[in-house]
């Protein structure tokens, strides 16, 4: 009887410890690594609002005329309208007339040739997304050598990011000897897609 008793507690005792107190220990370190995380993305949290505030802070503090024409320069959308009318008012100064405008509003994916021949989409290719999109022009004007170029160097000077792609001339009268062109340009644009 004197062995039973102290048998009796040891059974007891390593019960307690495989039936409450390891995984009541395995709980809680893991509860414990839990409070890890997230004492962690609380941490990352206070630091990203501090960088937020920090970054609002400067925002608010760029002149409000200089962030139009940021947008101005690198707009958030295509918006062709606009950048039609703006050219417009451009070749309007010059008494020229913007004619036979055409742009293409779809996106077509490229396609290119692998190495082994295939053809691929552009869509399907893989590779880094670009932060900005592109938007082709083509329109046409009339005018004289001299308005041609001033209406080219506005165009320059013009807070949106434009690119002369080509310019084709053509003399309207050639047999009067008029000073009259016919150009027709293709311009690329930029728009950021944020």
């Amino acid at each position: 009887m004197r062995l039973f008793i102290p048998i009796l507690l040891l059974l007891v005792s390593v019960g307690t410890f495989a039936f409450y107190i390891n995984p009541t220990y395995q709980e809680v370190q893991s509860l414990r690594a839990e409070k890890a995380e997230y004492d962690a993305a609380l941490n990352n949290s206070k630091i990203l609002q501090s960088i937020r505030g920090s970054l609002s802070d400067k925002y608010k503090s760029i002149d409000p005329n200089n962030i139009a024409k940021l947008s101005k320069l690198l707009p958030d959308n295509v918006d062709n309208i606009k950048l039609i009318l703006e050219i417009q008012r451009i070749a309007s100064t010059y008494g020229m007339t913007l004619q036979n405008v055409k742009f293409d509003t779809e996106q077509k994916p490229t396609q290119t040739a692998n190495q082994a021949g295939f053809v691929t989409s552009g869509a399907a290719q893989s590779g880094p997304k670009k932060d900005f999109g592109t938007f082709d022009l083509e329109f046409s004007t009339q005018g004289s050598y001299a308005n041609f170029v001033s209406f080219l160097s506005d165009l320059e000077r013009s807070l949106r990011i434009v690119d002369v792609k080509s310019i084709s001339f053509t003399s309207q009268n050639a047999q009067a000897g008029s000073d009259t062109y016919k150009y027709d340009f293709k311009i690329t644009t930029y728009w950021f897609r944020g």
